[in-house]
């Protein structure tokens, strides 16, 4: 595994994570044994950065998370939980971030992440300085951001607390590469990667009949239905997606799998600290860990890339997040 630094945080994190999404809900049943196993073959990769939010499983995948540090207390790892409140203010955000102290077990949350607010939110002052607050008061050792557009992600950054952004990256997004990156690395931000499979499209395992439990984000969001649809396959109408994951097989590196290539592009991105992608298997776990051992990517597949963002994704994504 390697590791870089998270932002102004100071915090020394994997460069491949582990987003607790999967494990938490709405990607189908996951079994508890099943979730446990993923999370300690993370440990095993060298996986130091664990994300997770309240609202997976209603503080399910919290709750894993705290019987995986009972079960490996000598393992150093972070653990970063998002938060949405119903009426954005600082008293309301604190009630869920004791929820979450008790979910974790924990005194202090090692990074708080607003999840996703409505942009209006970035325009409330009052509430980072809450927020500030609870760092004086020992609540929170660090405070960031998750958001689904680039432009509430350079207003987050006004403010000095404000020491991570959370963002959708993937061959199929590339806009954040461009302005954000760059603010980003001269405010010293810490970016954590979400979304970096476009849902299962960017692993090559997906057809067009491939189905989807009815609990799966990926069979009743698809056209925004839940939240964002953004989220569910990076906002790409399906088809098209697996037009574009037929072209980029044959810029797969012999010897590896299609996430590998895809976690390894994003790695490509020194202003990029950590990639979160989903595992619900030790072995979806493992293959996306070995990302990292993937050679630097050349010029020219790096052009390809962008060629082939540009026929397929650029169109419907580009201007909208």
């Amino acid at each position: 595994m390697k590791y870089a630094t998270l932002g102004s945080t100071g915090i020394s994190v994997s460069r491949i994570g582990f987003g607790a999404w999967a494990i938490g809900s709405d990607w189908g049943d996951v079994t508890e044994a099943d979730a446990m196993t993923a999370l300690h073959t993370a440990l095993d990769e060298g996986i130091t950065f664990f994300d997770t939010a309240d609202a997976y499983g209603d503080g399910r995948s919290e709750r894993l998370l705290a019987q995986l540090r009972r079960e490996r207390p000598s393992v150093d790892f972070t653990i970063a939980t998002k938060h949405v409140a119903s009426g954005y203010t600082a008293s309301n955000i604190e009630a869920f971030i004791d929820r979450s102290l008790r979910n974790l077990q924990a005194e202090t949350l090692d990074l708080l992440q607003l999840h996703c607010p409505p942009t209006d939110v970035y325009y409330q002052p009052e509430l980072f300085e809450g927020l500030d607050d609870m760092v004086r008061r020992g609540k929170i050792r660090h405070y960031g951001v998750s958001v689904e557009r680039i432009e509430e992600a350079l207003k987050a950054i006004e403010y000095p607390g404000v020491e991570t952004v959370q963002i959708i990256f993937n061959i199929f997004r590339q806009r954040p590469s461009e302005l954000f990156f760059r603010q980003a690395s001269s405010y010293d931000i810490g970016v954590i990667v979400r979304v970096p499979l476009a849902s299962g499209l960017l692993t090559g395992k997906m057809r067009p009949n491939t189905s989807f439990p009815a609990d799966d984000h990926r069979n009743y969001n698809r056209h925004g239905e839940a939240f964002d649809v953004g989220e569910t396959f990076a906002g790409l109408d399906y088809t098209t997606g697996l037009a574009a994951v037929d072209e980029l097989q044959a810029l797969v590196p012999l010897g590896s799998t299609m996430a590998q290539l895809a976690l390894r592009w994003i790695l490509m991105f020194d202003e990029v600290s950590t990639v979160i992608p989903g595992g619900k298997t030790s072995a979806q776990v493992a293959d996306n860990a070995g990302a990292v051992d993937l050679p630097e990517l050349s010029s020219e597949t790096m052009a390809a890339i962008v060629d082939i963002y540009d026929r397929y994704a650029k169109p419907q994504v580009h201007h909208r997040w």
